[in-house]
């Protein structure tokens, strides 16, 4: 059976969040952060996909969860979740994002961990919209 694009989008969500884990395992702390908003990103583009959008564009998660919003049950904390994670998606790769320090170095284990919970949640959420909406 071929897969549809927002089981596609999903799985590889999923996938992401297992490697967020293994980088936080490995104390590599921006990675997690950034895979962690990868996460996000494509478990929410995988809502888009299921409802029946042809083509997603943008990265910002609290963006794609606000286009989302009443049709796929978005919450006030979901959209908070998005903000934070939107965070990592690029100060946790490049040198010249935050002034003066190496990504990293910027990014504790805390953060990371939280970063890896929040995405958790937003990949859960993703995955009860497409049993839901069937």
């Amino acid at each position: 059976m071929r897969q549809t694009d927002a089981q596609l989008w999903l799985r590889q969500a999923a996938d992401d969040y297992r490697f967020a884990r293994a980088a936080l395992t490995g104390h590599f702390h921006a990675q997690c952060c950034f895979i962690a908003q990868q996460v996000a990103e494509k478990a929410t583009k995988a809502v888009h996909y299921h409802l029946g959008a042809r083509t997603v564009i943008g990265h910002s998660i609290h963006a794609l969860l606000r286009r989302l919003n009443a049709r796929a049950q978005v919450t006030p904390e979901l959209l908070d979740l998005g903000g934070q994670l939107d965070q990592y998606y690029v100060s946790t790769r490049y040198p010249d994002a935050l002034p003066g320090i190496a990504p990293t170095d910027a990014f504790s284990p805390a953060q990371a961990r939280a970063a890896l919970r929040s995405s958790g949640k937003v990949l859960r959420w993703a995955q009860q919209q497409l049993r839901r909406h069937v």
